[in-house]
C-alpha cells in the first residue's frame, strides 16, 4: 500500500506557471515536427496538459490506452532483457501515434498524419522530451527541497490542530 510519503516522492504537482512552460515545449514541437496534436500523459493514464487538435479526441480514453500500451512495452523490453524501450510507434491507414518517455514520469503522445514522417516526429519529440525532462527534474528538486522543511511543518500544523480540536471539545 502507498504511502503519503510515497506518494508525494513519486509525483510531480504542476502550477500554472508550469504548465505553460510545458505547454510552450509541445507548441515549438507541434510547429517543428507538423504532428496534428500532442499529449502528455503521467505513467498512471492520466493527462498533464495537450495541444494542437485534440477536440476529436476521447483524451481520457486515450491517455489511458497510452499508458497501458507503454506499460506492455516496457514489459516486452525487461523480458528481452532490455532496460526499456524508449518510444513507441504504432502506424494506422490515416493516423499514426509516436509515444515517447519523457524522464521515467510521463508520455509524450504525438498523433499525426501523412502531412509529415515518422522521422521528423521521432526527431523532434526527441528534443521536447529532452526538455520535458529538465523540468520534471527541476520539479523532483524542488519537492526534495520543500519535503526536507514540509515535515517540520507538518508536525506544528498536526499539534496546533490538535490543540485547538482539544480546546474546542474541551479536552
Amino acid at each position: 500500500m502507498a504511502t503519503d510519503k510515497s506518494l508525494r516522492d513519486t509525483r510531480l504537482v504542476f502550477y500554472k506557471d508550469d504548465i505553460e512552460s510545458i505547454n510552450a515545449i509541445l507548441d515549438a514541437f507541434l510547429k517543428q515536427s507538423a504532428a496534428k496534436c500532442a499529449l502528455l500523459i503521467d505513467k498512471d493514464g492520466h493527462m498533464v496538459t495537450s495541444r494542437g487538435a485534440t477536440k476529436r479526441i476521447d483524451l481520457d480514453t486515450i491517455s489511458a490506452l497510452v499508458a497501458g500500451s507503454f506499460a506492455a512495452t516496457r514489459e516486452m523490453a525487461r523480458i528481452l532483457g532490455e532496460e526499456e524501450f524508449s518510444a513507441l510507434y504504432h502506424q494506422g491507414k490515416s493516423d499514426n501515434i509516436q509515444l515517447s518517455i519523457v524522464g521515467d514520469r510521463a508520455l509524450l503522445t504525438a498523433i499525426f498524419d501523412e502531412s509529415t514522417t515518422v522521422g521528423m516526429v521521432r526527431l523532434y519529440a526527441a528534443e521536447a522530451a529532452k526538455r520535458l525532462a529538465a523540468i520534471f527534474r527541476k520539479k523532483a528538486q524542488e519537492a526534495v527541497a520543500a519535503g526536507s522543511t514540509a515535515g517540520e511543518g507538518d508536525a506544528t500544523f498536526r499539534t496546533s490542530t490538535g490543540s485547538a480540536l482539544d480546546n474546542l471539545f474541551g479536552k
